[in-house]
């Protein structure tokens, strides 16, 4: 059995139109909810294997709160350019090139590809996974490299509003 938990980059600042895409940082609200999301990962027990995030600013970012509040080695975090610029069949790509030493992976990056791949790696429906969503997925494999588009089962998806 491999977990895949898929998060959102937490909500960036659209405030200075200067900054280009890649380089947005969080907002305050952003900086608040990453936190709150991560800590009830780890009221959970979660601590994942690896963190692989996007590069851009803002999910990089998160994944660095996420993984401060989950005690993931911040320098451990891989960044994969793909995850920002590509579709669904790259994030696929990066899940099957896990080790298989690893159980769990958390993937940190953008919409609409994080939606489109929750949907295809676990063939159920969420419409939007929404600003620090995680959507954590149940693989029944041995080995990363037989994930498929839906061989996973949508275990659970969590979102800052969803507890007031």
């Amino acid at each position: 059995m491999k977990t895949i938990y898929l998060v959102r980059h937490a909500k960036s600042d659209w405030g200075n139109a200067s900054t280009g895409d890649f380089d947005r940082t969080l907002n305050e609200r952003g900086m608040k909810n990453a936190p709150v999301m991560a800590a009830r990962l780890k009221q959970k027990g979660i601590l994942p294997d690896v963190v692989i995030s996007s590069p851009a600013t803002r999910a990089l970012t998160t994944a660095e709160l996420f993984s401060e509040t989950l005690g993931y080695p911040e320098e451990q975090i891989q960044q994969r350019i793909e995850i920002y610029r590509g579709g669904v069949l790259d994030l696929l790509k990066i899940v099957q090139q896990i080790p298989d030493t690893s159980k769990s992976a958390m993937l940190v990056g953008h919409n609409p590809t994080l939606t489109e791949f929750s949907n295809l790696l676990a063939g159920s429906y969420i419409e939007n996974v929404v600003t620090c969503g995680v959507v954590k997925i149940d693989l029944d494999i041995e080995s990363w490299k037989s994930a498929n588009p839906d061989g996973g089962k949508l275990a659970w998806y969590d979102f800052p509003k969803k507890h007031p």
